[in-house]
């Protein structure tokens, strides 16, 4: 048969589709049975012990008179508080992405002069191979930038001529080369799309060496390479909250993963490439953004608790925005009473807000900051609390900074490749065995039939 269209779903395909689900529903009831922890959590949200790590820690509870409590959520990288990280660099005035990455990859915070070093370093491997942005990133470019950022990044391996050696001195070279052009292969790869697609013009700024990662993203993206301190200061604190977060993360669990092959730092990056972009793990900024400008047209009064109130509780009831019962950016598998990230942010949040003039939409996201846990917990029956997380905000700063939102997703890639990196060293020095969980077959055994005898 000649389908037409290589996207075309034929009725052939959802007959067999139908049949594939059949076979592949499980009754829920035998992962209780069978002790089964399904997402590796148990009831409780608690996450089962896969591994160590040295990297970071995200703390949501504290065991009083031998009971675990909640309490405000904490982030720690290599054992500093994220919080007493951010104060450091922005108090003394310095960019902090560099800095943030040195500590997770080397377990040390640098001194001025090994912080300039890995500045320069960085810096040198801030550019493309020749010809690359001409002969891939602008070949067939993807309306989806994660696709396209995950395509440029498994080209390099042909680019790469010691691609497979996993030795730590090679792959900590790959990664760092990989930490300096991601903001290169994420806006090249959308300036593209827009240029074929959308008929804009294209630009194609250079790096400058003499800037930091985060002013360096607003000027290839912006056509005039103009940004003010404020707006770069606040998207490198950004950065620098999206980093690392623990293990466990979806996309960190799979660096590990990956990396417990001994498969090459390609390969490893494009898999955990492929688990951000998933709306579960790093696409839940663009709903949250998506939600509020809804809700600026459904609600008259932004200010009216009762108005925004009765939204909230819409949504939750499947009655408004995308009918999904989610107040997008509320909630975490881990923090309950604060997400340690969401409470940094805010604090830079609002002085952007005002250098845009977008103080009405700050309030108003302060007001769902503050109703919307309330309403949760009186319409569902919660294990745990439940406040904002850092998606909540990030949406709203990358749309004060003008970043569309093809790109929001990319930025958390552009800030999580620091942590995979050094989750992938780790899994390397280890050398541990290739990681490999067990799945409990419930399937009957059967008895084989002939063709000729088997029954529709």
């Amino acid at each position: 048969m000649d389908y037409n269209s290589f996207s075309e779903i034929t009725p052939d395909i959802v007959r067999l589709a139908k049949l594939s689900e059949e076979a592949d529903i499980i009754d829920s009831e035998l992962f209780t049975r069978y002790d089964v922890k399904r997402g590796l959590r148990d009831l409780n949200g608690k996450g089962v012990l896969a591994g160590l790590t040295n990297i970071s820690d995200v703390r949501a509870k504290e065991v009083v008179d031998g009971v675990e409590v909640p309490v405000h959520g904490q982030l720690f990288y290599r054992g500093y508080n994220i919080r007493d990280l951010v104060n450091g660099f922005t108090n003394e005035n310095r960019f902090g992405f560099e800095e943030i990455t040195y500590l997770l990859l080397f377990d040390r915070l640098p001194d001025t002069k090994e912080l300039e070093n890995f500045r320069k370093l960085l810096s040198g491997y801030r550019s493309l191979p020749t010809s690359f942005v001409r002969d891939i990133i602008m070949k067939a470019p993807s309306s989806d930038m994660m696709n396209t950022l995950a395509r440029s990044v498994l080209t390099l391996y042909s680019y790469d001529e010691r691609a497979d050696d996993v030795s730590l001195p090679n792959v900590l070279r790959q990664c760092l080369q990989l930490i300096s052009m991601f903001p290169l292969l994420s806006i090249y790869g959308y300036q593209a799309y827009c240029h074929y697609h959308d008929g804009k013009s294209l630009f194609i700024h250079q790096p400058d060496p003499e800037l930091s990662t985060a002013e360096n993203i607003l000027r290839i993206l912006r056509p005039d390479s103009a940004y003010t301190p404020l707006e770069a200061k606040l998207l490198d604190v950004a950065l620098v909250l999206h980093m690392e977060h623990g293990g466990g993360n979806n996309s960190s669990f799979t660096t590990h993963v990956v990396t417990s092959s001994l498969t090459d730092t390609y390969s490893v990056i494009a898999a955990a490439i492929g688990s951000l972009k998933g709306p579960r793990h790093g696409g839940a900024n663009i709903k949250v953004v998506q939600m509020f400008e809804e809700m600026k047209q459904e609600v008259t009064d932004w200010t009216d608790e009762e108005e925004v109130g009765n939204y909230l509780k819409r949504l939750l009831h499947k009655e408004a925005f995308d009918h999904a019962g989610l107040i997008y950016g509320v909630g975490h598998a881990i923090y309950s009473k604060s997400d340690p990230r969401a409470v940094i942010f805010k604090t830079f949040v609002e002085k952007l807000s005002v250098e845009k003039g977008l103080e009405k939409e700050f309030a108003l996201y302060s007001l769902v900051e503050r109703l919307a846990p309330e309403i949760i917990a009186g319409e569902r029956q919660m294990y745990k609390g439940v406040s904002i997380n850092v998606d909540f905000y990030s949406g709203f700063v990358y749309h004060m900074l003008g970043l569309p939102m093809e790109l929001y997703t990319p930025i958390f890639a552009i800030a999580r490749i620091c942590g995979w990196s050094a989750h992938r060293m780790e899994e390397l020095a280890n050398n541990g065995k290739i990681i490999r969980p067990a799945y409990k077959p419930i399937c009957p055994y059967r008895d084989y039939v002939d063709i000729a005898e088997r029954e529709n």
